[in-house]
């Protein structure tokens, strides 16, 4: 049976800047066409605009409020919603309170950094 427990994960900064903790990946579990992972953006954090031409993501939020930038929208994002991110839409996250935004992230296929795009924004 493969396992992970969040608290003995090591975290690891993704291109667009978010500290992340993988709970399922192609990297260390046997699943292959998924990936699902724990990001965190500190108070007064912001991700990098990027987008992936490949992966489908959805971003659960656990505790936290943000801002989220998907394509031409922008909203309030709080704990206990969950958007979808479709392949080739850029997304932005940004935390303007003082408590960490925490969001569970999964992407189909798996996360890779070949599969972000950074769009400079």
């Amino acid at each position: 049976m493969e396992k992970a427990n969040l608290e003995q994960l090591r975290s690891f900064v993704t291109l667009d800047g978010s500290s992340i903790r993988e709970l399922a990946g192609p990297a260390w579990t046997p699943v292959q066409n998924q990936s699902l992972a724990e990001a965190t953006l500190p108070a007064g954090g912001e991700t990098g605009e990027h987008y992936h031409p490949v992966s489908e993501e959805i971003y659960y939020f656990v505790s936290g409020a943000g801002r989220m930038r998907l394509g031409d929208d922008e909203d309030t994002v709080l704990g206990g919603d969950c958007v979808v991110i479709p392949p080739g839409t850029p997304h932005k996250l940004w935390n303007c309170t003082s408590e960490p935004l925490v969001l569970l992230c999964c992407c189909s296929p798996a996360y890779s950094d070949e599969d972000t795009v950074m769009t400079g924004r």
